[in-house]
């Protein structure tokens, strides 16, 4: 089945290696939102200070994703995936060293660190994986690269409060900022596919980047993905930033912030998987649609029944099953309808739209509860924008454009 299942060994290798890239890159990153005191408390950085970092790494990463897209489309995802990973070091290396006030830390938790995530998260590995399976298999293979963000998600977030407790939260930067270089060694394995059996134009394979883009926008299911996914980055982020403090402030015991942020990246494993799973076999744009009216009544119950830690782990176990399950579904409608010779650019011009709505996510909740005390609009916001999501995906259609073989 396995053998089956891998069209060859650079596929194998390709999978192998992304999903430790990922485990890293997305694990690391799932850990910010536990800093936030240490930052207020060691640089005096605000919450809207803290928040606006988060965002602006949100930016860079939406940005550079559909170039970096680009480059792995015509040279191969190693290209980008080694430099991204050493400016990612870099940042984790300079906050270890206390450059985390003012300019710094806009810098590194956010230029150097958006630079790094969109060079070697999901959102370019993901894709670049796809190319490498045929289209009964891509939302597999897909989920299991996500899976590996959410193994990330689980451990990182563990071994921050144990580097804390043990030594100092600066300590676990600098241990993060030498994982993630050696992450450079199976990012060199992150290969184009063998052969190219996606796309049957050769009209397709020598368009130009206009042409592209032009037959992308035009095409009223590539609009609706783009807004779809921006509810998910809006609530991704505002749940991973602020749902520490949010908890804090309920008067939840201080490991309840860490649990919640493990807990969904345990159950992002499952949820990936599922989703992968389903994808192959059912509606994608239905999936979508019914994770994402999941997602507001999950919050929905989080905000207004009584906080307690049973409801933190509730929480933090069914988001979990729906945190990234977006992105094998919505990977997945991209290559269906276009093929994959230029998925990675695609899925990045969808996936910029989802990180404005981080930014968003991560300034807003840092602006309201600097202003009101607390992040009750935030989260109205997120419930009223997952209604929003469920309803915009159910016109798409799914079906592969004309030049596109059905087969794949």
């Amino acid at each position: 089945m396995i053998k089956n299942f891998f069209p060859n060994k650079t596929a194998l290798f390709a999978l192998v290696a992304a999903c430790f890239v990922v485990c890293t890159t997305m694990g690391v990153r799932q850990t910010f939102g536990l800093y936030s005191s240490e930052f207020e408390s060691s640089a005096g950085t605000s919450n809207t200070e803290f928040g606006l970092a988060i965002a602006v790494h949100a930016i860079f990463w939406g940005i550079f994703t559909p170039v970096f897209g680009r480059i792995s489309d015509r040279l191969g995802g190693y290209v980008v995936i080694v430099p991204a990973l050493i400016f990612y070091s870099i940042a984790m290396l300079l906050m270890g060293n206390n450059y985390v006030s003012g300019m710094w830390l806009q810098i590194n938790l956010g230029l150097f660190v958006g630079l790094g995530l969109a060079g070697a998260a999901g959102t370019i590995l993901t894709p670049m994986i796809s190319k490498h399976f045929p289209n009964e298999n891509r939302s597999k293979a897909a989920g299991l690269v996500t899976a590996c963000g959410g193994l990330g998600m689980f451990i990182f977030p563990i071994l921050s409060t144990l580097f804390k407790n043990i030594s100092t939260w600066q300590m676990s930067f600098i241990i993060f900022s030498i994982i993630l270089f050696l992450m450079c060694i199976p990012g060199l394995f992150v290969k184009l596919p063998q052969n190219k059996t996606s796309v049957i134009n050769s009209n397709i394979d020598n368009r130009s980047l206009s042409e592209v883009l032009k037959e992308s926008f035009a095409h009223k299911g590539f609009r609706l993905l783009i807004l779809g996914f921006f509810v998910c980055g809006f609530q991704i982020t505002l749940i991973a930033t602020h749902v520490p403090r949010y908890v804090q402030d309920k008067g939840l015991a201080d490991w309840t912030g860490m649990a919640i942020l493990a807990l969904i990246g345990f159950f992002n494993i499952i949820g990936t998987l599922i989703m992968g799973y389903l994808g192959d076999k059912y509606s994608k744009k239905l999936l979508l649609s019914g994770l994402y009216f999941l997602r507001g009544i999950t919050l929905i119950l989080f905000i207004f029944l009584p906080a307690s830690n049973l409801s933190a782990v509730l929480f933090g176990t069914s988001f979990g099953l729906l945190w990234l399950a977006t992105v094998p579904a919505t990977n997945g409608i991209v290559a269906q309808i276009f093929g994959t010779k230029n998925l990675s650019l695609l899925f990045g011009i969808v996936f910029l739209n989802h990180q404005f709505g981080s930014f968003l996510g991560a300034y807003l909740g840092g602006y309201f509860y600097d202003q009101f005390g607390n992040f009750d609009y935030a989260w109205y916001l997120a419930i009223v924008l997952s209604f929003i999501a469920t309803a915009l995906h159910l016109p798409i259609d799914e079906r592969p454009i004309p030049a596109v073989d059905k087969t794949i």
